[in-house]
């Protein structure tokens, strides 16, 4: 098992649209592809800051949900071409991680 942590930074005034934009349609978009979503976080003390956390029990699995959700015609026409009016894409930093022993989240 490991979890993707995801950080994104949004632009200028885009913040509270795209806290929106995730909660209303992409993290249900892809809870109803298989995705685990752990958690989705708006930064305290910088504005543009959006993370959220993904787990998967496997590579493969992680394989599996990423084709099923970025290759979806919903994803391609729907939901991609919002994202970049929203996100400064070149920012993003996504880091895997493994919980450790006693982690409370798994």
């Amino acid at each position: 098992m490991f979890f993707e942590l995801r950080q994104y930074r949004t632009l200028p005034g885009q913040r509270e649209r795209w806290v929106r934009f995730m909660e209303e349609t992409i993290i249900p978009f892809q809870i109803s592809k298989g995705m685990v979503v752990a958690g989705s976080f708006a930064g305290d003390e910088e504005d543009d800051l959006y993370i959220w956390i993904r787990r998967f029990d496997s590579e493969e699995q992680r394989v599996e949900l990423y084709a099923a959700v970025y290759e979806s015609d919903y994803w391609k026409n729907e939901i991609a071409p919002q994202v970049g009016e929203m996100l400064d894409r070149s920012r993003t930093v996504v880091t895997r991680i493994a919980p450790t022993p006693k982690s409370v989240i798994r």
